[in-house]
């Protein structure tokens, strides 16, 4: 069973940026497809970015292509959220969910299929 515990959140100016990271204990990230997702105040849980089990595959959600960026740290057993020109509506807690799909390339989108999950770092981004 693998452990996720994220940081790096904060709050930060519009056009800002942040590094999140996810650390893991436990198991070897390598091992999982992980991925981040948000929760808005009053809005559903949403996937944010993923990353394969092989690395060679990464999705992003329409609303953050080309501003956020995931990657692995695998001698750090970590994975990061690389995110810049942040906006007030990026403002959420951000967590990181592990799962073993099929498929070394397979990312899942969905909440369901991540077994694991990490408490959360809230983001705030002031205008």
């Amino acid at each position: 069973q693998v452990q996720l515990v994220e940081s790096g959140g904060g709050l930060v100016q519009a056009g800002g940026s942040l590094r999140l990271s996810c650390a893991g204990s436990g198991r070897t990230l390598s091992s999982y497809a992980m991925a981040w997702f948000r929760q808005a105040p009053g809005k559903e849980r949403e996937f944010v970015a993923g990353i394969s089990r092989s690395g060679r595959s990464t999705v992003y959600a329409d609303s953050v292509k080309g501003r956020f960026t995931i990657s692995r740290g695998n001698a750090e057993n970590t994975v990061y959220l690389h995110i810049a020109s942040l906006k007030p509506e990026d403002t959420a807690v951000y967590y990181c969910a592990a799962c073993q799909p099929y498929g070394f390339s397979y990312v899942p989108q969905v909440q369901k299929e991540y077994r694991y999950w990490g408490q959360g770092t809230q983001v705030t981004v002031s205008s």
